[in-house]
């Protein structure tokens, strides 16, 4: 059974213990729950658990607050949350991934997928500190700044290099264009356009050949990578 620690947060009990059900089938034990965003805060800062799962409307405090509150603390920045949600406009994810969230799920949802995506970001958490990730040809130096395809160094840009950095640290994860604008402004001062971060994108993706294909784009929300098996050294 894994180890690490999900607390399951939503509204309705009955919710919380179908999940909290199909998660230990799915392999893990080590689960907690919650049903409301004042009780829920409390037991994050006291349990630190490793994932949560978060649903949006909530009583005491709403899933959003949570998670901007989260995300903006250094003691649980780094935990990954994926919104479990009934809001599926396309403003809504939007807004849920600007707010800070890891993922965003929209219910009703498949309980394969939601296995997935645990088992992705956890693996992203444990790897995101890596100074070098390679998949087939493909090598990233972080440390260095250098990208390489069959031991070709691959002249990059400081933004095209900056997204794909962003990317290939978190696979799998959506990120929005005014996301990856505030990655790339950040806090020195350098200065894109929002409109630019599709031009950026597509110049990735020429650079790369054959491996610009895993950048995909999420209609009306953003891009991401597709999620590989990268090898860490």
């Amino acid at each position: 059974m894994a180890e690490e620690k999900i607390l399951v947060i939503d509204d309705e009990f009955a919710i919380c213990e179908l999940i909290k059900m199909n998660l230990e089938a799915g392999g893990y034990s080590n689960i907690q729950t919650a049903n409301d965003g004042e009780s829920a805060l409390k037991l994050i800062f006291d349990w630190l658990p490793d994932l949560i799962l978060l649903d949006w409307m909530l009583p005491k405090i709403d899933g959003l607050t949570i998670c901007k509150r989260l995300k903006n603390s250094p003691a649980t920045s780094n935990i990954p949350v994926i919104i479990l949600s009934a809001k599926s406009r396309e403003n809504d994810i939007v807004e849920g991934l600007e707010a800070g969230a890891n993922d965003y799920i929209t219910k009703p949802f498949s309980n394969k997928i939601l296995l997935a995506r645990i088992k992705s970001q956890l693996r992203n958490t444990t790897s995101s500190t890596d100074d070098i990730l390679n998949y087939k040809n493909l090598s990233i130096n972080f440390e260095q700044r250098n990208v390489k395809i069959s031991d070709v160094t691959i002249d990059l840009t400081y933004s095209e290099f900056e997204i794909l950095s962003i990317f290939a640290r978190h696979p799998g994860k959506v990120y929005t264009r005014s996301q990856l604008l505030s990655a790339l402004r950040g806090d020195s001062g350098f200065d894109v356009a929002e409109r630019a971060i599709d031009v950026q994108i597509v110049n990735l993706r020429k650079k790369l050949g054959e491996y610009g294909k895993y950048i995909e784009t999420i209609r009306g929300i953003g891009y991401r990578v597709k999620e590989e098996q990268y090898e860490q050294a």
